[in-house]
């Protein structure tokens, strides 16, 4: 599936999508994730090293994984569970834990917080100012639990990992950015929020790949403890993260169009110069809904399930002539590089989509549950 992902974020979706898809018993939606033996060839953990060498081997004097920087201090730890996946595997090559841990004390230590009001404490999605964007929820909090379930590689994050310090970080990092961008009165999330301080811009616009994003990396945290021994020790962060999820799942229910297709902006049901019909965001919340129903079958689904339902239905419309080109890519979707942008190709829509497939197959496969 490789696409040609050139910046940090691609890469990482495309990494994780390659372990949920290709080395499932690695990732954390399976029951079995902690086990010791590596049930894969070196050929089939090549494509996932092959991304993490990548990352390694272009990471910067600051600690920062891969070698494009678009400015955001979140977008490359999402690269962060490959790299660890790598040195887990013993793969040659490269100092994966020692790049692994930089990446994380970068994160930690000196990236820029919120330092006033609601949200207080929450990690800056960009470098240089404080700026909480939904994306970051599935670029870092999923990582930052991490060398909690890879035992042998602790040694090298000192202090922070002499107990479960950081899994309770990952809640109260999507915790503090949830009290920040979620609108009560439509049950989603806005894009951006930066404080006057930081003199950079704002996004109040519930962003359908954004809230897809949100969705996606509490999923992710949310299996991260729920398949780990120390699922009993976080039963109200399980559950809380539970409500988060569905909060979303409701709200893009509730402004799913008649067409199927989301638009740019979910509650923005009308072409505008910034808000258009766009199937990178519409594969990204059929994903996570049926992810969720095989995580964790939550009741009163049935609306939200139809929804997902609706929605994959209408992308694969005509035998997929109407949403995929002659080469297979998803269309119409959001400029990869310019959120209020219609662009023409996106390579993290092309990871959704093959997300979106395999997670609704373990649907079927569990008998369709909801």
């Amino acid at each position: 599936m490789n696409t040609g992902a050139i910046y940090s974020w691609q890469a990482g979706t495309q990494a994780e999508t390659i372990i949920e898809l290709q080395l499932p018993k690695l990732g954390v939606f399976s029951s079995s994730y902690l086990a010791t033996t590596i049930p894969y060839t070196t050929s089939q953990l090549s494509p996932v090293v092959k991304i993490a060498t990548a990352a390694v081997k272009g990471r910067q004097a600051t600690g920062r994984l891969w070698g494009m920087d678009d400015g955001s201090a979140g977008d490359a730890a999402s690269l962060g569970v490959a790299v660890l996946l790598a040195g887990r595997v013993k793969a040659s090559g490269e100092p994966w834990a020692t790049a692994a841990a930089a990446q994380l004390n970068l994160l930690l230590t000196k990236t820029p917080r919120l330092a006033h009001g609601t949200g207080t404490g929450a990690i800056s999605h960009r470098a240089d100012v404080v700026s909480l964007w939904s994306d970051f929820i599935y670029m870092v909090p999923p990582f930052l639990p991490s060398p909690t379930y890879f035992p042998k590689l602790q040694a090298y994050y000192g202090a922070i990992t002499g107990n479960l310090t950081l899994i309770q970080e990952a809640y109260t990092q999507i915790s503090l950015y949830r009290s920040v961008l979620y609108s009560s009165n439509v049950s989603l999330w806005k894009h951006v929020y930066s404080p006057p301080s930081s003199r950079y811009f704002n996004d109040s616009g519930h962003w359908s790949t954004g809230n897809g994003w949100a969705a996606a990396g509490m999923l992710r945290v949310l299996a991260t403890i729920k398949n780990s021994p120390h699922s009993s020790r976080f039963e109200t962060q399980q559950t809380h993260l539970e409500t988060w999820i569905t909060e979303i799942h409701t709200g893009m229910a509730n402004h799913l169009p008649s067409s199927g297709i989301f638009y740019n902006y979910v509650d923005k049901v009308k072409t505008t110069t910034t808000s258009f019909p766009d199937a990178s965001g519409t594969a990204l919340f059929s994903a996570t809904v049926y992810r969720f129903m095989t995580l964790s079958n939550p009741p009163g689904y049935s609306k939200i399930v139809a929804a997902a339902e609706k929605a994959r239905k209408a992308l694969y419309s005509k035998d997929g002539a109407t949403h995929f080109d002659n080469l297979g890519w998803l269309k119409p979707v959001v400029n990869p590089y310019a959120f209020s942008e219609a662009g023409s190709r996106s390579d993290e829509a092309q990871s959704f989509v093959l997300q979106m497939n395999h997670n609704w197959l373990l649907w079927k496969s569990e008998g369709s549950k909801y």
